[in-house]
């Protein structure tokens, strides 16, 4: 394993200070562009994860699982069909079966631990 260089250290009117050569001061520069560039991406991507989770909140919302889905939370989407409300139009219940699996969906990529 390669140690790490000790910087120099200097005296320079009393106070304590650290002598660079140019080459070792320029890639210090180069470090903190770097740093500044990484540190502006994660803002960037800071405020994406805001929007997403906003996002996946108003969907959740909007979709509003349907009541039959609420009392089987925890079933796999695709037992949806055969415990659908019964007696609703099959193009009623094919909505709330879609209603169903998009609330699932959500909900287990809500929570990390399922």
């Amino acid at each position: 394993m390669a140690r790490r260089p000790q910087p120099r250290h200097i005296t320079l009117g009393g106070r304590e200070a650290v002598a660079l050569t140019v080459e070792e001061y320029e890639r210090l520069i180069a470090s903190r562009r770097q740093i500044g560039g990484q540190s502006a991406r994660v803002r960037v991507l800071a405020h994406q994860a805001k929007r997403t989770e906003q996002f996946l909140q108003e969907l959740e919302t909007l979709v509003g699982a349907p009541a039959a889905c609420r009392e089987r939370a925890g079933q796999t989407p695709t037992a949806c069909p055969s415990t659908c409300p019964a007696g609703a139009a099959q193009s009623d219940t094919a909505a709330d079966c879609l209603r169903c699996a998009i609330a699932d969906l959500l909900r287990r990529h809500r929570d990390p631990a399922s």
